[in-house]
């Protein structure tokens, strides 16, 4: 058994290896979420129970290659393809999803969200009952990956996949609910998007419960692009490595790997880009488990923290119409806006850390926040394209 260790034991520990009292002006650490982060956790005030996911382990996605087709079981499809056997199959567009042919022998989900990203703050309806029409197990996506990708908090990224999924039951029913899958995009903070995958199964959990159901939110989880740099395609895979694994053991049912490569991509660093997640599951066997974060008192408390803040921006925004009303009035964009400043400055002053682009970087700053960013739109800006 492991000694206990009391918070005065500890901290008069690191005051002799600091030679100082005051450790925690030290040891403490500012973050852009808002988030109350100790440099020691003993306990934590409200234990949660193991937050399950849907699949029994996480399926490893990879873009389709037909010399992958014998040895991997989950793909994402921009094209039909035949005889497929036995597959999890990931439709990708709008196109593909009208004209595949469904095998019995596979699973099918649908990525396609039907909500527009403009100020139309629109949800494409008769699209939304042509896919729910499908023999899909999953059949409508809410996206938030672009919301990440675009600078959004962590709680406007929970937040903003709530509001929508309550957007959809008000034109679909609540049933709705069970046939949804969240697609997240995964960033660099590590213990932050354990946390994150782990705080929205509580959040979509709690929303279902308001329609008197109790569901487990499908979430589909992809590397972010926000991070990655086209000078340092080496320092992109440790980057999506560290994405992958804090999916996985945030307990996410099924994780994709964007190309390390940001321009020249081949079909090479697509399958490289990919065995980063068989590397993970098959040697650190982290995606069988359930909520392999639960027990971490540090996590557990974070994960609390996004829950009540997330549920809490979620509240005002039904307060305020719903998600589709403050995309018309130009809310969302300019909340994700806000924060995506924040966070390029950060990045800017050196206070986010990207190597090869702020620290040790090998090119000068060659834009402006004012020119990457826009208050009216929703777009993909990744935190290097600034010094490219």
């Amino acid at each position: 058994m492991f000694k206990n260790v009391s918070l005065s034991d500890w901290e008069n520990l690191v005051q002799k290896q600091l030679k100082t009292d005051d450790i925690y002006s030290i040891l403490s650490k500012e973050n852009l979420e808002g988030i109350e982060v100790k440099p020691y956790y003993d306990a934590v005030s409200k234990p949660l129970k193991n937050l399950p996911k849907v699949e029994e382990s996480t399926n490893l996605v990879a873009k389709y290659h037909e010399d992958l087709e014998e040895n991997v079981f989950a793909f994402l499809l921009d094209e039909n393809v035949e005889d497929l056997d036995e597959k999890v199959i990931f439709v990708h567009n709008k196109d593909l999803a009208e004209h595949i042919s469904i095998d019995e022998n596979n699973r099918y989900f649908s990525l396609i969200d039907i909500f527009s990203d403009d100020s139309k703050g629109e949800i494409n309806e008769q699209l939304g009952k042509e896919l729910l029409a499908k023999n899909f197990e999953r059949n409508i996506c809410v996206d938030v990956s672009l919301h990440q990708n675009s600078g959004a908090s962590i709680d406007q990224q929970l937040g903003f996949a709530l509001a929508k999924a309550k957007d959809l039951t008000e034109v679909f029913g609540a049933e709705i609910l069970k046939k949804l899958i969240f697609r997240f995009a995964v960033g660099g903070n590590y213990f932050f998007e354990i946390a994150k995958i782990r705080a929205f199964k509580l959040l979509f959990n709690q929303l279902s419960q308001e329609f008197g159901l109790d569901e487990i939110p499908y979430i589909f989880a992809e590397t972010s692009l926000r991070n990655k740099s086209k000078n340092d395609a080496e320092n992109n895979l440790i980057r999506s490595t560290l994405e992958l694994s804090a999916a996985m053991i945030g307990g996410a049912d099924a994780v994709f790997t964007n190309d390390f490569k940001i321009q020249n991509s081949d079909a090479l660093s697509e399958e490289i880009s990919f065995k980063q997640q068989i590397v993970l599951a098959y040697e650190s066997i982290i995606n069988v488990f359930d909520d392999a974060g639960n027990g971490s008192y540090y996590i557990e408390n974070i994960t609390q923290q996004f829950a009540e803040k997330s549920w809490k921006l979620f509240l005002e925004i039904e307060e305020a119409g719903g998600y589709c009303e403050l995309l018309k009035s130009g809310t969302v964009q300019n909340k994700i806006y806000q924060h995506a400043l924040e966070e390029q400055k950060w990045i800017e002053e050196g206070k986010l850390k990207l190597i090869g682009v702020n620290l040790y970087p090998k090119l000068e700053k060659t834009k402006s926040a004012e020119d990457l960013y826009s208050a009216k739109e929703i777009k993909k800006v990744r935190l290097a394209e600034m010094f490219e």
